[in-house]
């Protein structure tokens, strides 16, 4: 692929090449961030433009998803890889940070035991498992958040992509590794928890997780995760390394007949992808306040799928919008039409993908503002046109 397809994309500074969309993103989800801390904060309750606890927690969610569709998004809109498994990722970023939750309740926990926690001392565990070590540390933690979804990656990339294995076959493949995971961490003796998981957080870095200034400091952490992925993925996909991907997408074998490792930039994107997912998944447990096997359950890679495709693959900010859309919907309709939350879901990936493959960045976004908005949506190549002020998001 040439330059063509991104005019200018080497001649002006990162961050002059995001587009009007991918500026708005990156103005705009801080913003609102802002403002809702600040009415969380410093307005109160009896105001009505107060924002309860609850909303904060709701909206911290939406940013984990947000990040975790993004993650699909580069390898699936990019890339061409369909995970179904990518759940998995996102799951053992909560459990790595959830682990370390469970390290500082101490002897406030039921059974008042300083070293274990409290599943570990109702099943009659005598010491703490050696992969627990070091969890108690929140810098320790951190760097698990990532490792430990990249190394996984890495070790299922590894045999996957050298052995060819594409398309249909690597997303059934993908969602048997989820399933064998969360049949893994359902039995008490692999001491993650089993079937309840963790829960009953008190506190991080000292600060009740309940207090409305943590839950403001989540909200705006998850909001600065989001923005950050989303300027690495526009680094990634603005380069030449981007553009190799892109062929990849479009034309594997020929990339590869051009002389292209094309496993190892198969290997790499979807190592960067799955440790946005960890990240995602451990923003997301202190704001919930539980981690359990469920969140390995193949029916939510799949779910993470369709936000993608109804907000619009190979966009990044599409992919956002569309977890936020499609979890907004699911709050409401799984409190006013539990029963039919499913089917509406179902019934709606069906109809992005009859109706509107570009999804709904794709449909309306470049008429609202007469900008190309996606960098990577399939059968794209280059403009029609000559884009003269920016490469189009």
């Amino acid at each position: 692929m040439s330059n063509a397809a991104f005019p200018h994309a080497g001649h002006r500074p990162f961050l002059l090449r995001l587009g009007p969309t991918g500026t708005v993103f990156v103005i705009l989800v801080p913003v609102v961030a802002i403002l809702m801390v600040a009415g969380n904060l410093l307005l109160p309750p009896s105001s009505s433009f107060h924002v309860p606890a609850h909303v904060m927690s709701l909206v911290g969610k939406y940013l984990c998803f947000a990040l975790l569709a993004m993650s699909v998004d580069l390898i699936w809109g990019f890339c061409g890889i369909l995970s179904l498994g990518h759940g998995a990722f996102f799951a053992l970023g909560g459990y790595a940070m959830g682990m370390h939750l469970m390290r500082q309740i101490g002897d406030r926990g039921v059974y008042s035991n300083p070293l274990l926690p409290d599943f570990m001392v109702f099943l009659d565990w005598k010491e703490l498992p050696w992969y627990w070590h070091g969890f108690d540390n929140l810098a320790f933690t951190l760097l698990m958040v990532l490792l430990v979804p990249g190394l996984l990656a890495f070790v299922f990339g590894w045999f996957t992509f050298r052995s060819r294995v594409t398309g249909v076959y690597f997303s059934i493949i993908s969602q048997a590794m989820t399933f064998a995971l969360m049949l893994a961490f359902f039995r008490n003796d692999m001491g993650f928890g089993g079937n309840n998981g963790m829960t009953d957080f008190k506190d991080l870095l000292g600060f009740d997780l309940r207090s409305d200034g943590m839950r403001s400091a989540l909200l705006f952490s998850s909001a600065i995760a989001l923005v950050a992925g989303y300027l690495l993925c526009r680094r990634m996909v603005d380069s030449k390394f981007g553009r190799v991907i892109l062929a990849i997408r479009d034309a594997e074998s020929r990339t590869r007949f051009l002389g292209y490792r094309v496993e190892h930039y198969k290997l790499l994107v979807f190592i960067v992808s799955a440790m946005m997912a960890g990240a995602a998944g451990a923003l997301y447990t202190p704001q919930v306040g539980i981690i359990n096997p469920s969140e390995f359950t193949p029916a939510n890679s799949i779910e993470i799928v369709i936000w993608v495709a109804v907000g619009g693959r190979g966009t990044l900010v599409g992919a956002a919008l569309g977890a936020v859309m499609v979890n907004f919907g699911k709050s409401w309709f799984t409190g006013a039409l539990p029963e039919l939350w499913l089917f509406l879901l179902g019934g709606l990936f069906v109809a992005v993908t009859l109706f509107f493959p570009k999804g709904v960045l794709g449909i309306f976004g470049r008429r609202l503002t007469g900008w190309p908005l996606s960098l990577g949506m399939p059968g794209r190549t280059r403009p029609r046109k000559p884009v003269e002020d920016a490469t189009g998001d």
